[in-house]
């Protein structure tokens, strides 16, 4: 996994922990999820706008 080994992974979460606290963990990784899955649906989702007036505007007016 990216070349790291058990001990880098085990030291990087010791660190993540003491800069989060354990309390903090689970809202960091919802966060994170979170992110990645906007980033995902918005580089999935069309480039175009549609600026086409609704046909119930023009009936108000």
């Amino acid at each position: 996994m990216f070349g790291l080994g058990i001990t880098e992974i085990l030291l990087i979460v010791v660190i993540i922990v003491l800069i989060f606290g354990a309390k903090k963990l689970p809202e960091v990784g919802s966060g994170l999820g979170r992110a990645i899955q906007n980033f995902k649906k918005a580089s999935t989702e069309s480039e175009e706008i549609d600026v086409t007036p609704s046909k119930d505007k023009d009936k108000d007016a």
